[in-house]
């Protein structure tokens, strides 16, 4: 037995590298689930398998690290593993195109008459960074915007079993804006689900192929009543069979949440144009979807906080109207999610205009509306 082994290592010894062996070597780290990287004792990239390639997809082999990698407390632990240090740990955060964090495991290689060298592994720590940040911020936003409903109601209550005990009129006005209250709060429970559920999955880009522009026709149909009410005329220019990659709920959350919101709040004052116009427009490897609206417009200091959580221009028009604060901050999130961007355009006196900008796909076979 020790004849066979001194046999299979015999080519290798002498200053030789066994992670060189790159059929083995990939054999190995290919069944690992996490990004693993091997590097050499120059720093330089010798292995890395397909969950590392996906984390950094710039990454060639034979180069330096540094090259891929940008983070500096990862590579200042690799070089002091590589100058003989213990396997140390570091955290790393990457910040585009979306927030990840990871913690890089750095530990040495180290075989007698071989060459030192190093194996990084990234433990995904995003989900679970999402998921404390998620709770701490439910907590937070849902105990600020919750207070003032739950005091009316205490104190409607309150009044209905005294003073107001036998009264008949007040008991009905009273239990009217009780159920307004409460629906508000409602509202405001789901839409801080529906955020923490698109954060959550912020990371995983969905790539199911949707028909855009039948979607954005669904939608404004639905909306059309909203916008009579209203004294408003909805213009829908679509191109036709727009196609993205995307969750067909969360591309119809958009679309209803932009073309709502310009009919709520983009009725203009006086004699001005009455409208609110809906276009969609493919551009090859992009498609555009866009709302404007002729109304009061926004000032310039308010455009870059709209996509805030619970930021209002005029909080008091909002609430009349049953906003959360939170539909644009859900749009931001969604289009953050698809890879996509919006941009706000405006200025007093001269109405809205939001666009989002997504990838399309070329080809068939999108889900129906």
């Amino acid at each position: 037995m020790e004849r066979l082994e001194q046999e299979e290592l015999g080519g290798m010894r002498d200053g030789a590298k066994p992670w060189q062996n790159e059929t083995l070597l990939r054999a190995m780290i290919d069944a690992l689930p996490e990004a693993i990287f091997v590097i050499d004792a120059e720093a330089h990239v010798v292995a890395a398998n397909p969950s590392a390639r996906a984390v950094l997809p710039s990454l060639r082999l034979r180069e330096p690290l540094a090259r891929s990698l940008r983070a500096p407390d990862v590579l200042d632990a690799l070089d002091r593993v590589l100058a003989g240090g213990r396997a140390e740990k570091v955290l790393w955060v990457e910040r585009l195109p979306v927030e990840c964090w990871f913690e890089a495991h750095v530990a040495p290689l180290r075989v007698e008459d071989f060459e030192p060298a190093a194996v990084i592994s990234l433990r995904d720590l995003t989900e679970a960074r999402r998921v404390e940040r998620m709770r701490v911020d439910f907590i937070a936003n849902a105990s600020h915007e919750l207070r003032t409903p739950l005091a009316s109601l205490l104190g409607f209550v309150e009044t209905l079993q005294g003073p107001a005990r036998e009264d008949a009129k007040a008991r009905e006005r009273f239990l009217g804006i009780m159920r307004e209250q409460a629906e508000r709060m409602a509202r405001l429970v789901d839409d801080l689900l529906s955020l923490s559920r698109i954060e959550q999955h912020l990371h995983l880009r969905p790539d199911t192929p949707v028909d855009f522009t039948m979607l954005v026709a669904h939608i404004c149909d639905t909306l059309a009543p909203l916008a009579e009410e209203n004294d408003l005329t909805l213009e829908v220019d679509l191109a036709q069979n727009v196609i993205v990659p995307g969750d067909r709920d969360e591309l119809a959350r958009v679309v209803e949440n932009l073309v709502e919101n310009a009919i709520k709040y983009g009725r203009p004052d006086g004699e001005a144009i009455r409208v609110v116009e809906v276009s969609l427009r493919s551009f090859g490897a992009v498609v555009a979807f866009t709302v404007r609206d002729h109304g009061p417009g926004i000032a310039p200091e308010h455009i870059p906080r709209l996509t805030e959580r619970f930021y209002r221009v005029d909080a008091g028009k909002s609430r009349a109207k049953g906003g959360t604060g939170l539909g644009l901050a859900i749009v931001k999130h969604i289009v953050l999610r698809h890879r996509g961007k919006l941009a706000i355009d405006s200025a007093p006196s001269a109405g809205a205009m939001f666009r989002v900008i997504l990838p399309a796909v070329q080809g068939d076979g999108a889900e129906g509306a």
